[in-house]
């Protein structure tokens, strides 16, 4: 079979260089339709998997918001407060870590000690745990400590790329900066993150009691329910997710019923990360299953419209090798061993179409980076002014993009082979002869 198969190949590949029109439109058109179906895996890629600092995403639940409402008086819908967090979430006994996160992309401005240059920054407020849901790298100090946290201490983690424009290198612990004006003690600086984890993206992490000290009663609603805050739920294992999800649930509805005079729900979170990734506002609970559906349908639709057009092309190019196939099936040839022969040979040229839809995917993606991120996507937003979207080798390069390519592949050549390889297999050795 081995043996087989590379005479196939072999063939095929002798037919690509006497056919080099039919060879290069069919190998660009595969190509194009496939560089389609890799931006847009490339990109839910990057927002579903594991990537740094979010490199807990297949056990993390999320509840960005919450909704309040009075009866006949309205409702209100926003992120969270601490003591609705506090309450809800962190007693959850199969959960290792629940962090609290809030901040904005709004103007932020830093200079170091002695310095009259102000940075623009982004700044993220956290807590404790944050370090643990999220596991950012070290590159020099700590996070810091919970005695700091529950003190008030003004003292701040920031990103690697911060410290070296402060400093003038990576070495910032201990070192003192001013951040509109207020002085912080930094305690440890961190790599990176991309602002394709835009939800803890930030070049400045400060903790909420020094940001301000009435963190926990920063809140409204009727019974306080609601605030500025988003939270991360971090199960002990995979394979406790749901559980930390039904304690949550089960949780939120104890305290929506502790409340008079009004009823509060998360609006059917938490959410998995890449349920989350989806919910657009605070009082509406995406259908998740008609997202897959709508998002499915897009890449088969991706797949059968080129295929289509492939499968003519191989069409008209069987009509032309009827009497080689009459031949052959004279001699002998079983219909399944033509049939294997014009598959593998539609699959060199569409795995070179692949391959070349693949690198043309990576350019546009490395090209577009700074938007193309937010297809088909409603969490984030558009960069601030300054931040560039960082694209690691390993968002790109790793075994299932390539696995979905070649996925892709094997579906596309299928597609577009199947039919025409039957139909001249099985066409009476009579007229194949005769070509007609």
């Amino acid at each position: 079979m081995e043996m087989k198969l590379i005479q196939y190949f072999k063939q095929a590949w002798n037919l690509m260089r006497l056919e080099k029109l039919f060879s290069s439109i069919y190998i660009i058109g595969t190509g194009l339709s496939i560089t389609i179906v890799m931006v847009l895996s490339i990109v839910f890629y990057i927002k579903i998997a594991n990537i740094y600092p979010e490199t807990n995403r297949d056990r993390l639940l999320v509840v960005k918001s919450g909704m309040e409402k009075y009866g006949e008086r309205g409702w209100s819908a926003s992120s969270l407060s601490w003591k609705t967090i506090e309450t809800c979430f962190r007693s959850i006994e199969s959960a290792e870590a629940v962090t609290a996160i809030s901040g904005s992309y709004t103007d932020s401005y830093v200079q170091a000690d002695g310095s009259n240059e102000q940075i623009p920054v982004v700044t993220k407020n956290v807590d404790t745990q944050f370090w643990t849901v999220f596991p950012f790298r070290f590159t020099e100090g700590k996070p810091f400590t919970e005695a700091d946290f529950q003190s008030g201490v003004a003292t701040v983690v920031i990103a690697e790329s911060l410290a070296k424009r402060l400093f003038g290198s990576a070495e910032a612990v201990g070192r003192d900066m001013s951040l509109d004006f207020r002085s912080y003690r930094i305690a440890g600086v961190v790599k990176d993150a991309s602002f394709t984890t835009a939800r803890v993206y930030a070049h400045i992490y400060l903790p909420h009691s020094a940001v301000s000290p009435g963190y926990k009663e920063a809140a409204f609603g009727q019974h306080g329910t609601l605030g500025r805050m988003e939270a991360y739920i971090l199960a002990a294992s995979v394979g406790e997710v749901e559980k930390t999800r039904q304690a949550a649930v089960e949780n939120v509805n104890k305290y929506a019923q502790s409340l008079a005079g009004s009823e509060f729900s998360v609006v059917g979170q938490p959410d998995r990360q890449w349920q989350s990734i989806f919910r657009m506002g605070g009082n509406h609970q995406p259908d998740f299953t008609k997202l897959l559906w709508q998002y499915g349908l897009v890449f088969l639709l991706l797949l059968l419209v080129p295929a289509v057009s492939l499968s003519g092309m191989t069409e008209s190019r069987m009509e032309r090798r009827m009497a080689e196939m009459g031949v052959r099936r004279a001699f002998g040839a079983p219909v399944g061993t033509l049939m294997w022969q014009v598959v593998s040979e539609n699959f060199l040229f569409t795995f070179l179409g692949g391959m070349a839809g693949l690198l043309f995917s990576y350019l546009i993606i490395l090209l577009g980076r700074n938007w193309i991120m937010e297809i088909g996507l409603s969490y984030g937003s558009v960069p601030p002014d300054g931040v560039d979207v960082a694209l690691s080798p390993s968002m790109l390069l790793n075994l299932p993009v390539f696995g979905i390519a070649l996925l892709v592949c094997l579906a596309l050549n299928l597609l577009s082979s199947l039919i025409p390889a039957w139909r001249a297999s099985r066409r009476e050795i009579v007229y194949s002869l005769n070509d007609k």
